[in-house]
């Protein structure tokens, strides 16, 4: 089972406002701002759910939609509260702290979509992962769609490899094979990233099938960019037209098999089959 104390800890010292303000994060938000805004409905009503200190639920009221932010981390909450107040956004209709698996807080077929940035990366037990997209597909409207992003194998896995040679006591010998065998992290240490989980795509498309989701979308978020963002945003200033070239080429490549399973989070979007 996963060991929800363990996370609430991690993002108690973790910066998660911050992680989207340096270039890696930054590319990150602003590749899904792109994807969420051309593939979700005009003035939508949104559950971004583990959505942290607020930064979707923000970018998307400016823009005019319903929202409702949840997280499992109440410190991380009071943040995004805080923000919220003083932009004075009267359309984020609700903050509350709930666990991803279950969402008693809210009726059945309430949401035009869900967001799900984050859950999905800490649930190591395959149930809790079941309970959790059941529980996205029952607030959902006939129709809704889900965004889902997930940490991939090969990428997270790999990620754990440099982890272990930074922070060895974070990543025993035990804890690296059972990670490229069964995707599943957990740290030997009580800081840093804490309960880990990095399915294949496949295993991630297979999860919201079984839920009742149709696919609509599977791409890498930053695709080949991860890894020489800096650069690529020293290109917006200094080259613009050779910016847009790359973030153009980026989002063409973001749905090759290879790139999804290699280059940091990848992004799924589903559509709710059937009526209830």
């Amino acid at each position: 089972m996963t060991d929800f104390k363990k996370i609430i800890s991690y993002y108690e010292v973790f910066n998660e406002w911050e992680r989207l303000d340096n270039p890696e994060g930054k590319l990150e938000f602003d590749l899904c701002m792109q994807i969420i805004i051309s593939n979700i409905p005009e003035n939508a009503e949104i559950l971004d759910l583990g959505g942290g200190p607020g930064r979707y639920t923000i970018e998307l009221a400016k823009l005019g939609n319903v929202l409702h932010l949840a997280d499992l981390s109440q410190s991380l909450l009071d943040q995004a509260k805080k923000r919220i107040d003083e932009l004075k956004l009267d359309n984020v209709k609700s903050i509350t702290q709930v666990n991803a698996i279950n969402l008693c807080n809210y009726d059945d077929c309430f949401f035009d979509v869900v967001l799900l940035f984050g859950p999905l990366y800490h649930l190591i037990n395959a149930h809790e992962r079941v309970s959790c997209v059941k529980e996205v597909h029952r607030v959902l409207k006939p129709g809704g769609l889900v965004l889902a992003s997930f940490i991939p194998h090969l990428s997270g896995a790999i990620g754990v490899v440099g982890r272990m040679l930074i922070t060895p006591d974070q990543v025993s010998e035990k804890t690296l094979k059972r990670v490229f065998c069964e995707g599943i992290f957990n740290n030997d240490a009580n800081r840093g990233f804490q309960e880990g989980y990095f399915p294949t795509s496949g295993e991630t498309v297979s999860l919201f099938n079984e839920s009742g989701f149709s696919k609509i979308l599977l791409r890498s978020i930053r695709g080949w960019g991860s890894g020489i963002e800096e650069q690529i945003f020293k290109l917006k200033s200094e080259k613009p037209e050779m910016y847009e070239t790359v973030i153009d080429l980026i989002n063409k490549t973001a749905d090759n098999p290879s790139i999804i399973e290699m280059c940091s989070h990848a992004i799924y979007i589903g559509q709710k089959i059937g009526l209830r």
